[in-house]
């Protein structure tokens, strides 16, 4: 199974044992849940799926290695106390709280998210002391004396022997008390989640002609090679701030992260070509229709793998572009029903509009640290929640620098700044949509019915700011290239209503 089916199938196991019956409780009780096991070779986004479930959910996550613990930590330790029996007292040991029981209950109390994920990962190489109580735990939930809350579902993973020397097979008894996926490496998979990231395009080119580079965890004469997803997906953010910084991408950098040489070599080689083309071809003057006819020959003599890493330059600047695009619309419409609300409060004469937005900033800033210690904020929720709370204080610097004005005059104040947020995205939505034009045109004079008509389509297909975008504002140049698409009815119907949007 592939790593995107098996997030299906844990997303679907999990709003399953949220089901409750018309009495509140769960129709599967929490000692009858089994937890589910993700058996799958190092770095191939185990712990990647859970976050983006915990997000999407809403749930909690609380996430722990089983190799970091002991007997004590994962059970608690022993203390005496005394009970009495018949009238006589007694001296009886019991456990204090495991820390990963009572990490959840910090989180619940912390948080205030009464339902989660508690995720085990590498639970099949428990030290020797531990593993007779993994099977309790497993088939009730238990650690020592302490119960993992109702509404957590459990979720564990772990590494086949062959990659990892620790690993303690499972009994009989053991795999029955579990809902077992396997997996296994998938590239294509893998770049569809890649393309939203903004996984850097020298490393995505690269894969597409080298797929057989994407993952390779094997004992060779020279020594282990490990070459995983985890690590393509750390070698792209660090290319990204190396670029940033103006500091040298080089072989040396490269192997640190790719643990193959023949890999980090090729990859490295790659790169310096890469950015030669990024240089060539001036990206800048591709997207703002002034390419030259010297650079569309060039281009339409190129050799396949140029030919390819010119196209993630291009699509990867159009999709910063169309991610960003994303934010702001998300941004703009949620601050839209933000002030909507405070111009109806503001009909109150007693009503301040300061004090209403610090209301609402605060209420942000909740959210926002409470996603983070929840462990369910995505990357997309992050950076808008970010975005409106830095427009927002924008706007209460607006009215204290007014003197904080009341009713329609600090709504005047209000109205203006959405409207500049307003008039900035739309501004942003015509450089977008010349961006594509000019896109296509290029690659048209450049390529005319090639293949690389195809890859354009299909990425701006696979892409969800791309497919968001061009589903709420259409472009034309892509529906006379993909007719067979439905988006076109409502190319202009969203960009209609925020031109529509009146406060």
């Amino acid at each position: 199974m592939n790593i995107r089916d098996a997030k299906e199938q844990i997303k679907n196991a999990i709003v399953a044992y949220f089901t409750r019956d018309e009495y509140g409780e769960y129709k599967i009780a929490t000692e009858d849940q089994r937890p589910v096991f993700l058996m799958g070779p190092p770095g191939i986004g185990k712990t990647a799926i859970m976050q983006q479930i915990a997000s999407e959910l809403g749930v909690g996550l609380v996430s722990y290695s089983m190799t970091h613990h002991t007997r004590q930590s994962a059970l608690g330790l022993p203390y005496i106390t005394t009970k009495t029996y018949g009238g006589k007292e007694y001296s009886v040991s019991e456990y204090t709280m495991s820390e990963i029981i009572a990490s959840v209950y910090d989180m619940m109390e912390e948080t205030g998210v009464k339902e989660g994920i508690l995720f085990l990962d590498e639970i099949n190489c428990v030290s020797e002391t531990l593993a007779p109580a993994m099977l309790q735990f497993l088939q009730y939930k238990i650690f020592g004396r302490h119960r993992v809350p109702d509404g957590w579902i459990v979720v564990t993973a772990g590494n086949p022997p062959e990659y990892n020397n620790s690993v303690r097979e499972f009994d009989t008894v053991t795999w029955d008390r579990l809902k077992r996926i396997d997996i296994e490496p998938d590239y294509n998979i893998w770049k569809e989640y890649a393309l939203d990231r903004g996984v850097h395009p020298s490393i995505s080119t690269y894969l597409d002609i080298k797929s057989k580079d994407f993952y390779r965890v094997e004992s060779t004469v020279e020594g282990k090679s490990i070459v995983t997803a985890r690590a393509w997906l750390n070698l792209s953010d660090m290319i990204r701030l190396y670029e940033q910084n103006s500091i040298s991408v080089d072989e040396k950098m490269v192997e640190q992260y790719l643990q193959d040489k023949k890999v980090s070599r090729s990859f490295a080689n790659y790169y310096d070509l890469f950015s030669k083309y990024r240089s060539d071809y001036r990206i800048d003057d591709i997207l703002s229709g002034k390419a030259g006819d010297d650079v569309k020959r060039r281009a339409a003599a190129a050799k396949y793998d140029e030919r390819l890493s010119l196209l993630g330059l291009i699509l990867d600047r159009v999709g910063n572009d169309l991610r960003q695009n994303y934010y702001d619309e998300q941004i703009l419409t949620g601050e839209r029903d933000i002030f909507s609300r405070i111009k109806a409060e503001l009909e109150d004469p007693s009503a301040s509009a300061s004090r209403l937005l610090d209301d609402v900033i605060l209420t942000k800033r909740n959210e926002l640290e409470t996603g983070k210690r929840a462990n369910s904020l995505s990357d997309d929720k992050r950076r808008i929640l970010h975005g409106t709370i830095n427009d927002l204080e924008s706007v209460r610097k607006s009215l204290a620098e007014a003197g904080d004005p009341s009713g329609g005059a600090a709504f005047d104040i209000i109205r203006k700044k959405f409207n500049e947020k307003r008039a900035g995205y739309l501004d942003h939505v015509k450089m977008i949509d010349t961006e594509l034009e000019n896109m296509f045109i290029f690659a048209e004079d450049a390529f005319r019915d090639g293949q690389e008509m195809l890859i354009i389509i299909t990425e701006l297909t696979k892409g969800f700011y791309s497919a968001h975008y061009i589903s709420r504002h259409g472009c034309k140049k892509y529906f006379e290239h993909n007719k067979e698409l439905l988006f076109y009815e409502r190319q202009n119907e969203i960009l209609r209503e925020i031109e529509k949007i009146d406060l």
